[in-house]
C-alpha cells in the first residue's frame, strides 16, 4: 500500500475520528484538558505505527500535564482503538504535541487587534473606515 492511496486517507480519517472520540469521550483521567483536540492523524502504510499530533489549548503546564495523561492511557486508547476500528493489526500510537491550532487563534487575535487599532485611527482622524473600504474595491 502506497502512503497516499485512498486505502491509507480512509484509515487515517478512521482512526483520527475514533482517537477524537476517545480522547474526548472516553478517558476519565483530570489531567487530559477539555480543550484538547487532535489534529492529524497519520498512519505507515505497514499499520504498525500510528502518529497522532494533539493540540491543545491553553497553558504549558496544561499541554504537559494532558500529554502525560494520554501517554499513561496508551493501552486503554490503543485497545478502544482496535475494538472500533476493524484493522489487521492495530498500530503503535505516538502522541505529538502540536500548536497550530494555539498559534492560529493568536494570530486572528493580533490581526483582530490591528484592525481595531487602525478603525479607531481613522476614527479620530476624521474619515470613516467603512466608506474607504468600499472605495479600495
Amino acid at each position: 500500500m502506497r502512503k497516499n492511496s485512498i486505502k491509507n486517507t480512509r484509515i487515517n480519517g478512521e482512526v483520527h475520528r475514533e482517537l477524537s472520540h476517545i480522547i474526548a469521550r472516553e478517558l476519565k483521567d483530570p489531567r487530559i484538558s477539555p480543550m484538547t483536540s487532535v489534529v492529524r492523524v497519520t498512519v505507515s502504510p505497514d499499520l504498525k505505527q500510528c502518529k497522532a499530533y494533539i493540540s491543545v489549548l491553553g497553558t504549558d503546564r496544561q499541554r504537559q500535564d494532558t500529554m502525560d495523561g494520554l501517554n499513561s492511557a496508551l493501552g486503554f486508547i490503543r485497545r478502544e482503538l482496535a475494538r472500533t476500528v476493524n484493522l489487521r493489526i492495530t498500530p503503535e500510537i505516538e502522541f505529538i504535541s502540536d500548536q497550530s491550532i494555539e498559534y492560529g487563534v493568536n494570530m486572528s487575535k493580533k490581526i483582530d487587534e490591528v484592525i481595531e487599532h487602525d478603525e479607531e485611527a481613522a476614527l479620530r482622524s476624521g474619515r470613516n473606515p467603512e466608506e474607504e473600504n468600499r472605495e479600495e474595491e
